[in-house]
């Protein structure tokens, strides 16, 4: 369908300085290093803050021509939307959702993948004031039921495809909080027709007023973390989260204002608010969005070579299955800033990547509850292996088990402290309908992730492993990320998960379980290699004792390893 043109007033054309929206939230945009980054970044949050009205529609009004998405996917589709397109299609759809009886306050899932649409329908939920659920298309039945069961769910948003639809409908007898189920790019019997809903809906929407309005508090998202056992948790950011993603784009993914950013994600996770939609937008930035069908390393290589990005992220798992190919066949030049996050980066990937492009990875760490909490912004150089630095805003201390700040060379928990003085924009404010989850989270002066790390004499942190997954054995402590570092940087080893399994006598070992590099095969002498590998490149007590070779990995949907399910498995009981 065609986008028609927004009519703006003459005075909207005259030219605007760069940074425009940036400028109204940040006092101050520029630094000269990190430490005056750390010091005097700002971010001014107003108490009506909504990202629709205050950044799409306000691009849309000042620059009605701006580019906001270019979209493709594996059939060689391809459209091209600005923020004008943006702001008169959410207009339609939230005219279309509201005829629905979708009000404030309503919780509305979405299973899209990477279809343009859903850029659509998150603008006109946030503009109705309507609280999203994104999913994953890999969602079960019994997960679908789970989370609209658990956050009553009253409208689902559905991309056209037999296994998502199979499993929603499989899911309605027990999910009775669903009231409608609407069908994108496809028609089906039973289901509401996107295009159709839009099609007939008008572009005009009034920003609504009174009780009607959103203020900054209200519940805008709820991510259900992947979680590595048991089931999900609700995580809820209110409407001020956007504004905490300044961090994540302008200062650590580096995004160009009006230039293309890519982040390979799909719109089922927090990473998607993370790269394809927030603080790229603040920031003026342009959406690169790839629909892919699958993950294939050479095609990935090829569309990031052949649309003059400026910008590119993807977790380290990618990164390292992309090596595998010829990267240097591709011309990735334009590309100015490769970051990750995701899961923990390993340094030996970072070397093999620049000695290729030419350029760093810098990694990115947090969670599902936050932005970036620490990261390898554009005054620190990357060093292979971390993390980065804290954030601004965040107060990020790593401490002990009595709370108390850890000396450098120490292992301790990430956490956001000072969470009393001020709380940071774009950290979760609770898990939906669980106040004493929450209240143990973050209703004390510190939120702990219960992730450990450890910080160089430099302020750089390196990650270590999450607590319950760090191995104790003959007296040691040993993280098994190191580990795993050591393994992946052997050209046999493409992925690895490292963890604890039972000995008569040391009570515990360390266990490598392999997934070996094409034209390898498994034998008595490669695992002696690697062994050895891990000796002389790590301290020798923390080689692996036994070594198992494997296929693949158990993961959660999310792609996290499940190392716990490995332990237990080997008779390891937490």
């Amino acid at each position: 369908m065609t986008c028609p043109f927004v009519p703006i007033c003459p005075k909207s054309r005259k030219h605007r300085t760069v940074d425009y929206i940036l400028s109204k939230y940040c006092p101050r945009i520029e630094f000269d290093s990190y430490e005056d980054f750390y010091d005097n970044f700002k971010i001014d949050v107003p108490e009506n803050f909504n990202f629709a009205y205050d950044v799409v529609d306000e691009w849309a009004r000042v620059e009605p021509e701006k580019k906001a998405l270019v979209w493709i996917n594996d059939a060689g589709e391809e459209r091209e939307f600005t923020f004008t397109d943006i702001s008169l299609l959410s207009n339609r759809a939230a005219n279309a959702f509201k005829k629905l009886g979708i009000r404030k306050g309503d919780v509305v899932m979405m299973m899209l993948r990477r279809r343009w649409e859903y850029w659509v329908c998150a603008m006109a939920l946030c503009k109705i004031g309507a609280t999203i659920i994104p999913a994953t298309i890999q969602l079960t039945s019994k997960d679908v039921a789970y989370r609209a069961n658990s956050a009553d769910v009253k409208m689902l948003i559905c991309v056209d495809d037999d296994y998502v639809v199979e499993q929603v409908e499989g899911a309605l007898p027990s999910s009775p909080s669903v009231k409608e189920k609407v069908l994108v790019a496809g028609k089906r019997n039973g289901w509401l027709s996107f295009d159709e809903l839009i099609e007939s809906a008008s572009d005009q929407w009034e920003r609504p007023t009174g009780e009607d309005a959103t203020q900054i508090d209200d519940i805008m998202l709820i991510y259900f973390t992947s979680g590595t056992t048991g089931n999900a948790k609700a995580v809820e950011h209110s409407f001020k989260h956007p504004l905490g993603h300044i961090l994540t784009a302008k200062y650590w993914q580096q995004v160009r204002e009006n230039r293309l950013h890519m982040s390979v994600t799909d719109s089922g996770w927090a990473k998607f608010g993370w790269g394809k939609i927030y603080g790229q937008w603040i920031a003026g930035a342009a959406i690169f969005a790839y629909d892919m069908d699958k993950f294939v390393p050479a095609k990935l290589l090829q569309v990031m070579q052949d649309y003059d990005l400026a910008t590119f992220c993807a977790p380290p798992t990618m990164y390292r299955f992309m090596l595998q190919e010829d990267v240097a066949a591709y011309d990735l030049s334009s590309i100015e800033n490769f970051a990750t996050a995701g899961e923990p980066l390993n340094g030996e990937v970072t070397i093999q990547w620049e000695k290729l492009t030419g350029k760093k990875i810098r990694e990115g760490f947090g969670q599902t509850e936050g932005p970036v909490l620490l990261a390898t912004y554009p005054w620190i150089e990357p060093r292979p292996g971390s993390m980065g630095k804290p954030s601004p805003l965040l107060n990020i201390k790593l401490l002990d088990d009595d709370g108390y700040e850890v000396a450098d060379g120490s292992e301790g928990a990430i956490c956001v402290t000072g969470l009393k003085e001020a709380y940071p924009p774009g950290l979760f404010v609770g898990y939906y309908n669980d106040p004493e989850r929450t209240a143990e989270a973050v209703g004390g002066e510190y939120y702990n992730l219960h992730d450990m790390a450890w910080r160089d004499t430099d302020g750089y942190c390196f990650f270590v492993g999450r607590n319950d997954d760090v191995i104790k054995c003959s007296g040691y402590r040993i993280g098994p990320f190191e580990v795993e570092s050591a393994l992946v940087a052997h050209p046999a080893v493409v992925e690895c998960a490292v963890t604890a399994a039972p000995d008569p006598v040391r009570g515990k070992v360390v266990k490598a379980s392999i997934i070996l590099a094409k034209g390898y095969e498994p034998s008595d002498e490669l695992t002696k290699e690697l062994q050895d590998h891990v000796k002389h490149t790590t301290a020798p007590y923390k080689y692996p004792r036994i070594v198992e070779y494997v296929d693949d990995l158990p993961k959660t949907i999310g792609g996290k390893i499940k190392r716990k399910m490995i332990r237990n498995a080997d008779g390891v009981n937490d």
